[in-house]
């Protein structure tokens, strides 16, 4: 596989870190009126074909069928369990604690790369930096619990939910490093989302979820567009590439980041207040990424085909 560039990393990384952290705020507003299940389905679905007939139309070659089998359990696991349970969730939970209790996505990811040999112990310093990621997500979590607790809904629900999803997230990803997948990686994310979305439709059908056209609302057609184009072309698009040339537990350390970015725009526009505990917690987190960054070295890694 050809040695990908710097910007390209750094760009991918960007990606993931502030348009990620944006999806949150957007899958709240299109579920307003769209049912969480079709709303996501129908967001991959739609991404997936567009992805896949531009790298078709840009020369990729015709993906093998053995290709659709591991995407199929890719989409299944990042797709369905993962960003499935996190539009679930939000019809229980606030976006900012949705993005808080993703962030164990790399605890996950660090202990089953462990656990199955997939990669050395941890260094200490990638320890200190993923605990010290992970108390300054404790520190926010903490008073958005006490809000929820105080609220209607049952946030038990949403964050245990969340928790599953995390874990299945965290599988599909380590899993997708090793599957049999196109040569580009465009046509690759383009396979996982036509089929994660076609499983994530079917669970909408099953559960006998319905549309009423005449009652989907302005805003959430204008969120279902975001995060087609933006969230899931860009943003799942990146995910991809890198966990194709970086390590697993460094991608994963956007889950710090996203919070932050959640709790900013649901300030700005959920009218959700920033506490001086936020912002302390803001800095916690950025400073464990950076050691984490940092310690494992942001350059590209050279892998073989998968």
């Amino acid at each position: 596989m050809r040695q990908p560039k710097r910007w390209a990393i750094l760009f991918a990384f960007a990606a993931l870190y502030l348009i990620w952290g944006s999806t949150y705020l957007f899958i709240r507003l299109a579920i307003d009126s769209i049912p969480p299940f079709l709303m996501a389905g129908s967001r991959y679905l739609t991404a997936g074909f567009l992805m896949y007939a531009l790298a078709r139309a840009q020369g990729a070659k015709s993906p093998a069928r053995v290709t659709w089998q591991s995407s199929l359990i890719v989409g299944g696991f990042l797709l369905l369990g993962g960003n499935g349970g996190v539009t679930l969730s939000e019809k229980y939970i606030e976006t900012g604690l949705a993005a808080v209790i993703v962030a164990t996505v790399p605890i996950y990811i660090v202990l089953l790369s462990w656990i199955t040999r997939a990669t050395p112990r941890p260094r200490l310093s990638v320890l200190l930096g993923l605990a010290g990621g992970f108390i300054g997500v404790g520190s926010l979590m903490a008073p958005a619990i006490h809000f929820s607790a105080n609220d209607s809904q049952r946030p038990v629900i949403g964050m245990s939910i969340l928790l599953v999803a995390s874990f299945l997230w965290s599988v599909g990803s380590l899993y997708s490093r090793s599957a049999t997948s196109a040569d580009s990686p465009f046509l690759a994310a383009a396979q996982q989302m036509i089929c994660g979305g076609a499983l994530l439709f079917l669970v909408g059908l099953i559960t006998r979820e319905k549309v009423n056209p005449h009652a989907v609302s302005s805003h959430s057609i204008w969120a279902w567009i975001y995060l087609v184009l933006i969230g899931a072309i860009i943003g799942f698009s990146a995910y991809i590439y890198l966990l194709r040339h970086c390590d697993p537990a460094k991608v994963a350390t956007y889950a710090y980041v996203n919070p932050i970015v959640a709790v900013i725009l649901g300030t700005l526009f959920r009218g959700e207040h920033l506490t001086s505990r936020t912002i302390a917690a803001a800095v916690l987190i950025i400073g464990s990424v950076a050691i984490v960054i940092t310690t494992e070295q942001l350059r590209p890694k050279s892998v073989a085909p998968v």
